[in-house]
């Protein structure tokens, strides 16, 4: 059993948040554009903000997807608001390929946290609360964070915070860790920021806490996110009409990093400086849609400061 599951914040489920605010709505609506009669994807359900608008533009349907079973939950008022319209299944993104569905219009992959899970402090996805130090999407299964931080290595735990945090203090952060560990000092989220604020100091000019970074990496980690992408990515695109559009929200460089590559091989260009391919070997699947990636407008950052890190990138088979 999880070191956190009798803590009295572990059941998400029990207090939900409604503040949830789609990022880059209008983007993502021109950039798929729904046509009555067309079936889209939704791979990361969340709140169902981009989902609902998605049904309300059109008389389509929308197959949705999320491992959050908290997600599922709100996932049952849609199937009662959109009946016949809208169906949810819940597991990973990446196993898109066994749903019974495909010859999708359009495909939706908002990756990261969504604003439910960032909220609600039992889930333990931020320090604004004294949450458990767990950070799973799906809470029903797997490591929690603080298992990982107990169990792992200390090289796995610098590795985890330099390539998913990409923190360049990662190796005063870890030891910090796996010493507050073992002394048993970690029961909170806040205990956990504590611990890394006193091994990392704030720099000079620096607008982030001391332990943002490093709670990314926990969290990518915890979830295999980036591994859930690469998988998902070219599922996604296989299960595209031709005509099909694959649109894809990224919150930082990783991410964003990762869907260019895919986004350039589709296209059959190199994927980067490095790419050695022949040209004969790259074959043009697809059209890429927006030239550099789509971010926030100054309204929507100040209506909704989590926007601000959003960029969306999206691309049409052909």
């Amino acid at each position: 059993m999880p070191s956190n599951s009798s803590d009295s914040q572990s059941s998400p489920i029990r207090k939900a948040s409604f503040g949830h605010e789609p990022v880059l709505l209008g983007e993502v609506l021109k950039a798929i554009a729904p046509k009555d009669g067309g079936v889209y994807l939704d791979c990361t359900f969340g709140g169902g903000g981009h989902a609902r608008a998605i049904l309300n533009s059109a008389n389509c349907k929308v197959v949705a997807i999320d491992r959050d079973p908290a997600a599922a939950e709100r996932a049952k008022a849609f199937e009662a608001e959109f009946p016949g319209r809208f169906q949810f299944f819940a597991g990973e993104f990446s196993k898109l390929n066994e749903l019974n569905c495909g010859g999708y219009a359009g495909i939706l992959m908002d990756l990261g946290v969504s604003s439910f899970q960032l909220d609600e402090i039992g889930r333990g996805f931020s320090f604004r609360g004294a949450g458990p130090i767990d950070m799973r999407m799906d809470f029903s299964k797997g490591q929690t964070a603080l298992e990982f931080i107990e169990s792992s290595p200390l090289e796995t735990l610098e590795k985890a915070i330099r390539e998913y945090g990409e923190e360049p203090r990662y190796k005063k952060a870890a030891r910090a860790l796996k010493d507050a560990a073992s002394a048993g000092a970690l029961k909170t989220t806040l205990d956990l920021a504590s611990v890394l604020e006193k091994a990392l100091p704030k720099k000079i000019g620096s607008k982030i806490h001391p332990a943002t970074l490093v709670f990314q990496a926990l969290r990518i980690a915890v979830n295999d996110e980036l591994g859930q992408a690469e998988e998902a990515l070219p599922k996604a695109f296989e299960r595209l009409s031709k005509g099909g559009v694959l649109a894809v929200i990224t919150f930082h460089s990783l991410e964003d990093r990762l869907v260019k590559r895919f986004f350039k091989k589709m296209a059959g260009r190199p994927v980067d400086n490095n790419d050695s391919s022949s040209v004969q070997d790259r074959v043009k699947l697809a059209e890429i849609l927006t030239r550099k990636p789509l971010t926030a407008s100054a309204e929507e950052i100040s209506q909704n400061p989590r926007s601000r890190s959003a960029k969306l990138r999206a691309l049409m088979k052909i």
